[in-house]
């Protein structure tokens, strides 16, 4: 399963074929620097992730 994540961190589209998120992100117009394809293991494995674009932690809010 991969999900494929904006520039700001934002899930934006999952799928068990990675062409698919590929795919998504090409008919909304991400560029390739603009997504994160992120490896969505549903086991206890690492998650791989094939990044294209440093996403900006900074813009996450906190909630106390």
């Amino acid at each position: 399963m991969y999900g494929l994540y904006d520039k700001e961190g934002i899930l934006r589209f999952v799928d068990s074929d990675k062409d698919a998120c590929v795919a998504y992100a090409e008919l909304f117009d991400l560029g390739s620097t603009n997504y994160c394809l992120m490896d969505l293991a549903n086991d206890n494995d690492t998650k791989k992730v094939k990044c294209k674009t440093s996403l900006d932690q900074s813009l996450g809010v906190h909630n106390n």
